[in-house]
């Protein structure tokens, strides 16, 4: 491949006619150029993929480096490997733009993901040219400062959002790497450790709490309980949950959407991750859905689909907001539409000082609910492949490792199988004592 190393301090020195002028041993003789002494010496040439010239200069003294350069610019170019010098040049944030246009279009995923770039990568990274970022040593400097408490120049977040922001930067730098703007992803770096949430157990609410904190909500709130408890539905599933859901011929319900707030917006839109499910209905949660629309009716409500400007989809809502008061959101008023985090705070937390418990953190949420109904099935003997089905988990595997602990253990069941084919020796005694036993013994 074409390229070559310059001298442009000296040159070959010609005669009258343009011919090397040659010594004594036949070697061409050298002369000084006008830039002898001043700037970079060498200056190396060499073609890109596209075949553009392009050049690098190297002080006086550095002609092996400068020549290791040529070399390994060519073998970049020949294998694929070439990456231009001022494609690092691009501010992280400038390039982030470019990625996102690539990533998902659901409206609440894009917003998401701009909170995660807001909060915790931007602040420290976006400002920064591609080619610094890929530095393991700023990446390292990064994951301090999210750690880090606030008192001391940090961001102080928790190991559990530390390794969603990881994870949306190292995805960031893989496409980057693959556009050839930088050599490679350092968050894949052996040296660079990802935040490792601390794994809690998962300790499901006795019976009792459940029924304390369902009696100390108000009259028309008291069936989220049912519906999260013994339905698993999430939070704001059970606030876009409809009668029509329910089939009653076959006793399933279709757990088919949520309420979504996408820029103050509310929308409706399909459960977490896109995924729909059908799960079992117990009798006695069907008394308690039909025990609410008894003496309360369903409110129709029209959202968009998945986005703000979306289709308009109307559903009849089993739950609604019960305006004791004017209530607004942004200075508009909110009408029928529950937004979790205000429920959460001026329900639920009620509720629990209501009956005397301890709200202790985000443990007691709402989610607590789904923990009691995965454990419920788990106690009655539903496999962990149905109740991952029932959640809407897309992994088996992830509900497994949640609840592990509290799969009921097959040791007394493989113990009374293996009995069944090999009778202990005392089962026989006794059955043989027994038979020879006189009446009235």
């Amino acid at each position: 491949m074409k390229g070559h190393v310059q001298d442009r301090w000296w040159r070959p020195k010609t005669d009258g006619n343009g011919k090397p002028v040659l010594n004594a041993k036949g070697h061409v003789v050298r002369e000084k150029t006008e830039r002898f002494g001043k700037g970079d010496r060498y200056k190396v040439r060499y073609f890109d993929a596209e075949g553009n010239e392009r050049s690098k200069s190297f002080p006086d003294k550095e002609l092996t480096r400068a020549r290791a350069f040529l070399t390994k610019m060519q073998h970049d170019v020949l294998t694929g490997e070439y990456i231009a010098p001022e494609s690092g040049d691009e501010k992280f944030r400038e390039y982030t733009a470019q990625w996102q246009k690539g990533q998902s279009a659901d409206a609440g995923t894009r917003q998401t993901v701009n909170s995660h770039l807001k909060t915790g990568i931007f602040p420290f990274l976006g400002d920064k040219p591609l080619k610094l970022v890929e530095k393991t040593d700023t990446i390292r400097d990064w994951l301090d400062w999210l750690e880090r408490p606030k008192k001391e120049g940090g961001r102080g977040l928790m190991a559990s959002y530390r390794a969603i922001l990881f994870d949306t930067v190292s995805a960031i730098l893989q496409a980057a790497a693959d556009d050839k703007k930088i050599r490679s992803n350092p968050c894949r770096a052996k040296s660079i450790k990802r935040p490792k949430p601390a794994q809690r157990k998962v300790i499901p609410w006795p019976e009792s709490r459940v029924h304390a904190v369902q009696l100390a909500l108000p009259p028309e709130y008291t069936v989220v309980v049912p519906l999260g408890a013994g339905l698993g539905l999430r939070q704001m599933e059970i606030f876009g949950f409809s009668p029509d859901d329910i089939d009653r011929d076959e006793m399933i319900v279709n757990v088919q959407r949520q309420i979504r707030w996408i820029g103050g917006v509310p929308v409706f839109s399909p459960p977490k991750g896109g995924k729909t499910r059908v799960v079992p209905l117990g009798a006695g949660v069907l008394d308690g859905i039909d025990g609410h629309l008894a003496m309360y009716e369903p409110v129709p409500l029209t959202l968009p689909w998945l986005e703000p400007g979306g289709r308009p989809e109307t559903v009849r809502l089993l739950i609604s907001r019960v305006l004791r008061r004017s209530r607004q959101y942004r200075n508009k008023p909110v009408w029928h539409i529950i937004k979790g985090s205000n429920f959460t705070k001026t329900e639920w937390k009620s509720a629990f000082s209501a009956a005397g418990l301890d709200y202790v953190d985000r443990r007691d949420g709402m989610h607590a609910m789904r923990h009691f109904y995965a454990s419920s099935l788990l106690a009655q003997g539903v496999s962990i492949k149905e109740v991952a089905e029932y959640l809407g988990h897309h992994d088996p595997g992830y509900t497994l490792r949640i609840y592990t602990h509290l799969v009921p253990s097959s040791h007394k069941r493989a113990r009374a199988a293996a009995d069944k084919v090999f009778a202990p020796r005392r089962a026989a005694t006794e059955s043989v004592t027994a038979q020879r036993r006189p009446e009235g013994a």
